[in-house]
């Protein structure tokens, strides 16, 4: 006997990407454009050579579809992880509060030699978060599932 599809069958699934060269990491870099984080989950764990972020994306995805059926607008919690991390440095980020939230505006990689070089997480409000690493690896990887956008609108920027 036969079953019917179930809707979970047909459901979107988790993102899981990984960039390793500029180009891969423009993908990743306009899918958490405007994600939020507060600083609490901003981590560098120097032994394991590993800078990661717990943010909530806004599905850009998802964003044409949404606005095609007018349903909400909808954020998924997911990890951004930088390996292969020699330093971390920041300018404008004030680490003091853990509830601080921070908006995540760009991902943009300046290579040196030998495929090292340096990602720059520009953040809302002129915080910029640089990222030495050895080598280019970044991994965006959706944890939960989906919910409704709070502010139930998708973020835009002024011209």
């Amino acid at each position: 006997m036969t079953q019917d599809a179930t809707f979970e069958e047909g459901a979107e699934k988790p993102l899981r990407l990984k960039a390793l060269d500029a180009e891969d990491l423009t993908v990743i870099a306009a899918l958490v454009q405007d994600a939020v984080f507060p600083a609490a989950e901003m981590r560098w764990d120097q032994k394991a050579r590993r800078f990661a972020l717990l943010l909530n994306r806004f599905r850009w995805e998802d964003a044409p579809k949404a606005a095609t059926r007018k349903r909400p607008f909808e954020r998924v919690q997911a990890v951004l992880a930088i390996e292969d991390v020699v330093g971390v440095k920041s300018q404008g980020v004030d680490k003091s509060d853990p509830d601080m939230v921070f908006s995540l505006l760009s991902i943009a990689f300046a290579p040196d030699q030998d495929g090292a070089g340096r990602l720059e997480l520009t953040l809302a409000g002129d915080g910029v978060v640089a990222v030495e690493v050895e080598a280019l690896e970044v991994i965006l990887q959706d944890v939960t599932r989906p919910y409704v956008a709070p502010s139930g609108k998708a973020p835009s920027h002024p011209d």
